[in-house]
């Protein structure tokens, strides 16, 4: 009786945790996880810090690294399907990433289409019912909607149909780290828009300085 208790009791941990012993890591695509540094991101892509656009100082440095995957045979890396991919980082921790697939990889297809492939490696996915929002997209005034989306409590994956004809992406974020980059992003826009002004009037006041230094020095060394 005992070895029976003990059986039914372990056949019902096995129910418990099948799916989350079939889950995928909803943090890692393509060998990059999120919560990389970006030395390691710029390492594994083979990239230079020269490549790397820093959007915002503060609160919270915001920048981005865009990765157009290595096609020659040979390579660590194959791009697949991958047109490119849009690393996002914030003080230097990997905290999202935009993946945009090729159009002649994916002419064609259709939402249903790109959706059981997806569904086929990270199980059944949750079908959003309204558009996405800047938490899924690069740009704000972004017009493109998430059809299918994967999430646990820490990370959300999302495919998403582009606003380019039959264009399909899937936007890969850590919740936390997102919503806290958005704020610093939000905040920066802020004190950027009151500054503007002054950085501008700044601006024009170094321009005619150097022109003023340039008249000097060439009032003194010019000859008809």
């Amino acid at each position: 009786m005992k070895t029976i208790r003990s059986s039914i009791l372990c056949f019902a941990v096995l129910i418990l945790f099948a799916p989350l012993l079939g889950a995928q890591d909803l943090s890692k695509y393509r060998g990059i996880s999120l919560g990389m540094k970006l030395p390691i991101v710029l390492k594994q892509t083979e990239q230079k810090t020269s490549d790397v656009k820093a959007l915002h100082q503060s609160p919270a440095l915001i920048q981005e690294l865009t990765w157009w995957p290595p096609t020659l045979s040979g390579s660590s890396y194959q791009a697949d399907n991958v047109r490119q991919i849009l690393f996002s980082f914030q003080n230097g921790e990997l905290y999202r990433m935009f993946v945009s697939y090729d159009r002649s990889a994916v002419e064609g297809l259709t939402e249903a289409d790109m959706v059981k492939s997806f569904t086929a490696k990270y199980g059944a996915p949750i079908l959003p019912t309204t558009e996405t929002n800047a938490s899924t997209t690069p740009r704000p005034d972004s017009e493109d909607k998430v059809i299918a989306r994967w999430e646990d409590p820490q990370f959300s994956f999302n495919l998403v149909r582009t606003s380019f004809p039959n264009g399909f992406a899937l936007v890969i974020y850590s919740k936390q780290a997102n919503a806290e980059a958005e704020r610093a992003v939000a905040e920066a826009v802020k004190f950027e828009e009151q500054q503007g002004p002054q950085i501008e009037a700044d601006r024009q006041k170094k321009v005619a300085e150097e022109l003023e230094s340039a008249r000097q020095k060439n009032l003194k060394s010019f000859r008809p």
